[in-house]
């Protein structure tokens, strides 16, 4: 039998324990992950693209678990009612290949990606960070703000989108949860003061959302809404004078921010960071970005970590997703006896 947590039990999971205390536990899955980077099987994401979106799945393994999720990204969804992003994923036990675990993931990448962006900031950003420019209120912006403050310490946000009513949801959901919210009138105005930006905007083009002016020293930004081919969100020159800092190199230039610049543009894995292997934030004057796309290793990190907080409670239920005839040889024998005859 395969464990299942389904949409209405991650719904009642997550308003039960709380998604800020998840995402700061999913934070500890996360940088375990990222610390033995060099165990796990990587690979770009394998992609189909057309006119409409993206579907995509993003495969790992650590030779003895096996994860894979299924995610899709089209801009255009909610105008036509639909969400941009639905996923689910699962686990499964390298030694026989059963599935063992099945997750809806929509609500899961939200909180995995907030979680990701919290975890890079910690040993990115500067200590004493407080302020956070949000551009962008879509379906991500309130998990960004709780992650940050559960792992920095963010209780100051400063929000900026072209679209009114998206900053008027944000507003609604985040300001009783204790945040001090300021609605800017620009991008510009939204991040002056701020010691972390955060960019996270849905239009699939190579759009200039922070130019290079905007940026004061010191700021960490968590570049995020970059995620496919032909999608950025960065003024070029930010990137050249800044430490960069990514997932995964081979995905992240064809997909991220740096996409925009040469191919041997010199980056720096996060995981090598994590692991002591290379230096984070070098002064309190470097400007740092994390150029995040998404890896599959978050998700491998953010489904152990469900798989884990829900294992014998009422949140997941046993389903019958693996056909198993009594004799492993003879699968024709489960079926055959229920076939009609003549």
């Amino acid at each position: 039998m395969t464990r299942f947590v389904d949409v209405h039990n991650m719904v009642k999971w997550v308003a039960d324990t709380g998604p800020e205390r998840i995402m700061a536990g999913m934070v500890d899955y996360l940088e375990s992950d990222f610390r033995r980077w060099e165990t796990f099987d990587k690979t770009p994401r394998v992609a189909s693209h057309t006119p409409f979106g993206v579907i995509e799945l993003m495969p790992t393994s650590d030779y003895e678990t096996y994860g894979f999720k299924y995610v899709n990204g089209h801009p255009s969804n909610p105008a036509r009612g639909y969400q941009t992003v639905t996923a689910f994923g699962v686990l499964a036990d390298v030694h026989n290949g059963y599935p063992t675990f099945l997750s809806e993931m929509t609500v899961l990448t939200a909180l995995r990606t907030a979680a990701t962006s919290a975890m890079a900031a910690k040993a990115l950003a500067r200590p004493g960070s407080v302020t956070m420019a949000m551009i962008g209120s879509g379906s991500q912006a309130e998990f960004q703000t709780l992650a940050f403050r559960s792992t920095l310490g963010i209780d100051t946000l400063r929000i900026w989108d072209t679209d009114p009513d998206a900053m008027a949801k944000f507003v609604r959901n985040v300001a009783p949860l204790g945040f001090h919210v300021t609605v800017a009138s620009s991008a510009a105005d939204a991040v002056d003061g701020a010691d972390v930006i955060t960019t996270c905007t849905a239009d699939k083009a190579q759009a200039t959302i922070l130019t290079a002016d905007l940026v004061r020293p010191g700021v960490h930004i968590n570049a995020i809404g970059g995620d496919c081919p032909g999608k950025t969100e960065l003024e070029a020159s930010i990137l050249r004078s800044a430490g960069v800092f990514v997932e995964f190199a081979p995905q992240t230039r064809i997909e991220g921010e740096i996409q925009q610049l040469e191919p041997d543009f010199a980056v720096t894995e996060l995981w090598q960071v994590l692991a002591g292997r290379a230096p984070g934030r070098i002064d309190d004057a470097q400007v740092t970005v994390f150029d995040s796309v998404g890896f599959a290793i978050e998700d491998f990190s953010a489904l152990r970590y469900v798989r884990d907080a829900v294992s014998g409670t009422e949140y997941s239920v046993e389903i019958d997703l693996v056909a198993s005839p009594g004799d492993p040889k003879d699968l024709f024998g489960l079926v055959g006896a229920l076939s009609p005859v003549g």
